[in-house]
């Protein structure tokens, strides 16, 4: 069996190292050849120009074909995997297209897997791991009410006054500031048009506490049922999103009011202007760490008072292994491409496993690649 491994971009290295090291049959496609073999070519020379048409060639069942490419090339990548009766790995969010292949993939007796990098990823890994734990402990009851946050965000290891820094083309990130999103405060529905609407303080229970702003990112709600929340629950708060550093509204309220007023293909212009401009003003410089802030929490409440409150933190910054952001991205891939290797996942198209012996096996993983990840019990002691 080999493992296609499209894109060696930066969040893909670190994850296609190990691959290759760990001694699995690897073939390595990107665009650019010889950016690959900067990246890997110490480790193999089976690296080819990535072409949709040659790759689907190359296929052969049971063989896995993992996109760390834009979005774009998830759905046709995962129908060549199908066609050829191939597994998909994909680090980015399920798409309706992406969705749509399930009864395919289900008949062709293969896994898409998708939604095992960072966020979306170990996140799910922690919301299952939380949910697990309270339903197992003697504070359940479906009559509590439920409070869930997940919040993650990529920020410099060392501020600046732009109060961010990019990993990669700022495009992908000022293209989620123009969409809505959907998440539980108060109890109700909390429809949002765009971010800034919507900033918030959040005190992360690091070992140091630390505040960071934070927002509701995308449609939250699909992912109550998805974490095992059954629907007659109480819900008083159910939000995934963003965490900034302090002073970012603030940073970067310029861009906001211009993002505010694009609109049609001219609008779409601009925003690929701003992007290549914020590219070549705050990109990470060589060497220079970033940081990676993860944390989700669940809590129930009885007649007024916290019965069960716990949170899942994680800190990791760039260091001699290569940025955070690039380590949980691809380790991750990796491990989600050894469990379908191990046919340890079921056919069809699925997010980051919930399977207990997975989401422990994948977090004692993602303890090694952070710096520090802990679970805070904040009713203990």
């Amino acid at each position: 069996m080999t493992i296609h491994w499209c894109g060696t971009g930066l969040s893909a290295i670190p994850g296609l190292r190990r691959l290759i090291a760990a001694g699995h049959d690897v073939t390595v496609w990107n665009r650019t050849a010889d950016k690959a073999r900067a990246a890997v070519g110490d480790l193999t020379d089976d690296i080819r120009a990535f072409d949709i048409d040659a790759l689907a060639a190359a296929l052969a069942p049971r063989d896995v074909v993992v996109s760390m490419l834009p979005g774009d090339w998830h759905v046709p990548l995962a129908e060549r995997a199908i066609a050829a009766g191939a597994q998909f790995v994909s680090s980015s969010y399920i798409a309706p297209e992406m969705r749509a292949l399930d009864a395919a993939a289900q008949n062709a007796g293969v896994a898409l897997v998708n939604e095992v990098g960072l966020d979306p990823g170990i996140d799910h890994l922690m919301a299952h791991a939380l949910m697990a734990d309270y339903r197992a402990s003697e504070a359940f009851d479906p009559a509590n009410r439920l409070s869930f946050i997940s919040y993650c965000g990529g920020i410099p290891k060392i501020p600046n006054d732009f109060r961010y820094k990019f990993s990669w083309s700022p495009l992908g990130v000022l293209k989620a500031l123009r969409s809505p999103s959907r998440s539980i405060r108060g109890g109700a529905e909390f429809n949002v048009a765009r971010p800034w609407d919507a900033i918030s303080s959040y005190t992360a229970p690091l070992p140091a506490p630390e505040s960071f702003e934070v927002y509701p990112n995308r449609d939250s709600l699909p992912f109550m049922a998805d974490y095992g929340l059954d629907p007659a629950w109480p819900v008083e708060e159910f939000v995934r999103g963003t965490l900034r550093l302090n002073g970012w509204a603030d940073a970067w309220a310029d861009v906001f009011a211009e993002i505010e007023t694009l609109k049609g293909p001219e609008g779409d212009a601009r925003l690929k202007e701003m992007s290549d401009g914020f590219w070549a003003a705050h990109a990470y410089d060589p060497d220079e760490p970033d940081r990676v802030v993860l944390c989700v929490a669940l809590k129930a409440e009885r007649d007024g008072a916290t019965v069960w409150h716990k949170t899942y933190t994680l800190d990791a910054w760039g260091d001699a292994r290569g940025t955070a952001m690039a380590r949980l991205v691809s380790e991750t891939v990796a491990l989600a491409v050894e469990a379908v290797l191990a046919g340890r996942i079921a056919p069809g198209v699925s997010a980051a496993p919930s399977d207990p012996a997975l989401v422990a096996e994948w977090m004692a993983r993602v303890g090694d690649e952070a710096q520090h990840v802990a679970l805070v019990d904040h009713l203990s002691g």
